[in-house]
């Protein structure tokens, strides 16, 4: 018996080293995904907190203090919590805009040291914090700065994130549902028969992307309304809005699965491809925080990348009850990648790796 596990052992051994490709993926990757973060959080701190400010003389102009208070006090609060660690402060053309940015937590508080106040949503533990944080800077009973509230309808915390889960599980299910499956398909021979019937390439991709796209359907629809059920989440736009960017979202995911199957007959290797497209995107497509504050070539990436199209415009029509009008640059742009990819993997595919 232990001979026989010792054989199979070095067989299985024998083949993952002998493919080159997958073997190189599985070394690589882990390097690729520490060297791709510490580039884009190459900071000497960690930012915990991100604080919008804005000015009534604009960007970038110092704080009048005494044409404020009519004196010529020094704003030495203010000062004090600019000087907080792990907290990023970012200066605001208009404040209409800052607003809209705090209401969708890309930003945790907003502050207008001209007018010496401040805003902040009451569902957020983080502007919260900040709060605390400007006001230990005091160095006097009374604080110089009054809160003020948010005009119109909260967003909460959860509310922003569920379209970012529900836009994440649709790339899993769309990338490895039918990049793995169809390359997998090919591993094992099924492929070379298909090709001697007389099923052609483009029947056979049809039918992968429609047979995906149905329990795509399926699951999201199970998750969104058992998600509405038990959180009583509500979607202020149309629902045939947001299956319209859905189902754009999903095919175009599935696409860039069939792009990755195209040729490959390993599995190892499209496990690592898919890995290498899935990680960042979610991470850089903003499921889970905002990109708010960062590198401007790190949201020029995320442009590029049919997941962050998808649940940015699901959000505008969750959260903000936006039409399809409203999000036709999201629509367009996931149009156009569905397009390209699907075209792109279809020119590629073959039914077998020779």
């Amino acid at each position: 018996m232990i001979r026989r596990i010792w054989t199979i052992f070095k067989a299985r051994n024998n083949e993952f080293f002998r493919d080159h490709a997958a073997y190189g993926w599985n070394l690589l990757f882990p390097f690729l995904v520490i060297i791709g973060f510490s580039i884009m959080f190459n900071e000497k701190q960690q930012i915990l907190y991100k604080v919008g400010i804005v000015y009534e003389s604009g960007p970038g102009q110092n704080l009048n203090a005494e044409k404020i208070t009519g004196s010529a006090i020094d704003d030495t609060q203010f000062l004090m919590f600019k000087k907080t660690k792990f907290t990023e402060f970012i200066e605001f053309p208009d404040f209409q805009i800052a607003l809209d940015k705090l209401k969708h937590h890309r930003i945790d508080f907003l502050i207008n040291p001209d007018t010496r106040q401040y805003w902040l949503s009451t569902t957020s533990p983080k502007g919260y914090v900040v709060e605390k944080l400007l006001q230990a800077g005091l160095v006097s009973k009374d604080s110089l700065y009054t809160r003020k509230k948010i005009t119109g309808s909260e967003i909460l915390y959860s509310e922003w994130l569920f379209p970012g889960i529900l836009g994440m599980n649709i790339m899993f299910s769309a990338l490895y549902g039918v990049g793995y499956a169809v390359v997998r398909y090919r591993k094992n021979g099924v492929l070379k028969r298909f090709s001697v019937t007389p099923l052609r390439p483009y029947e056979f991709l049809a039918a992968q992307i429609i047979s995906r796209m149905y329990l795509l359907t399926l699951t999201t629809l199970i998750v969104f309304l058992g998600c509405m059920l038990l959180f009583d989440f509500r979607c202020q736009g149309s629902y045939w809005s947001l299956l319209t960017i859905f189902f754009l979202g999903g095919f175009s995911m599935i696409s860039v699965g069939l792009v990755i199957a195209s040729r490959s007959s390993s599995e190892e290797f499209a496990n690592g491809i898919l890995n290498l497209i899935s990680w960042p995107m979610m991470f850089l497509s903003e499921v889970w925080f905002s990109l708010e504050g960062t590198k401007p070539w790190v949201k020029t990436l995320s442009a590029f990348f049919p997941l962050t199209h998808l649940i940015d415009g699901a959000r505008k029509i969750m959260n903000d009850g936006a039409s399809l009008y409203d999000i036709r640059y999201q629509i367009s742009m996931l149009a156009v990648m569905a397009f390209l990819f699907f075209m792109t993997g279809s020119i590629l595919f073959k039914w077998n790796d020779e």
